[in-house]
């Protein structure tokens, strides 16, 4: 089994476009723009930079463990100070370079409300790659479970089979990020994290295909009950 971790891995490499480029000098783009934009006072976010990762950017620390109401407000503020309308008096190469800001933000955004692109992305700061299109090799105990799991759902016929196994395979998936925040945060032991980001997703996979199954069943139930 395969899954992609570019998204959810990989380190943001965001390049400044060719205007913003020319009016600022080395990765601090924010500082290209006005000192007061129009509709509001401070240039774009001082301390955002194009060097800084997720965590740096949204003020939080460099963890699994992470308050999602302090992220989604942290995410508001941010965008507000990026929106380009704010600085619609300055151009439009002010407004592109604060629309990739906006874009950056909602990328730092998106990875850090995930809780297996956050791993996998702390996994990668730390140098330990996921490598999930070259190496799919799991430990016996966990291809066991899944050959388990996968031969249930090929003998399910009914929904309330599958969906005693979708509260399996939703156990087990909190059982994971758990061990994975455990790794990442206590025993800061990255290859043992990486397997678990690696666990979970062949259990995100497997769960997608669950509900699948699941939804076509009350399809079906619902065309035969139109049929009669």
């Amino acid at each position: 089994a395969r899954a992609s971790t570019r998204d959810s891995a990989s380190t943001i490499r965001t390049n400044a476009t060719d205007v913003a480029a020319e009016r600022a000098s080395g990765s601090d783009v924010a500082a290209f723009l006005d000192p007061q934009p129009a509709g509001g006072s401070g240039r774009l976010c001082p301390a955002m930079n194009l060097q800084s990762d997720d965590f740096e950017l949204f003020g939080v620390p460099r963890r699994f463990a992470q308050d999602a109401a302090v992220l989604d407000a942290r995410w508001k503020e941010l965008q507000r100070e990026a929106h380009p309308d704010r600085y619609s008096a300055q151009g439009t190469a002010a407004q592109r370079v604060a629309m990739q800001w906006s874009v950056r933000i909602n990328e730092a955004y998106n990875r850090l409300r995930d809780p297996l692109r956050r791993a996998a992305y702390l996994c990668e700061l730390a140098g330990a790659s996921i490598n999930a299109h070259s190496n799919t090799a799991m430990p016996t105990a966990f291809l066991m479970q899944q050959m388990q799991w996968r031969e249930a759902l090929e003998e399910a016929a009914d929904t309330e089979t599958l969906e005693a196994l979708a509260d399996r395979v939703a156990q087990s998936r909190r059982e994971t990020l758990a061990s994975c925040g455990q790794a990442i945060d206590v025993a800061h032991d990255f290859p043992l994290a990486v397997e678990q980001v690696r666990a979970l997703m062949f259990i995100e996979r497997f769960a997608a295909e669950v509900e699948a199954r699941i939804d076509a069943v009350h399809e079906a139930a619902g065309g035969q009950g139109r049929g009669q």
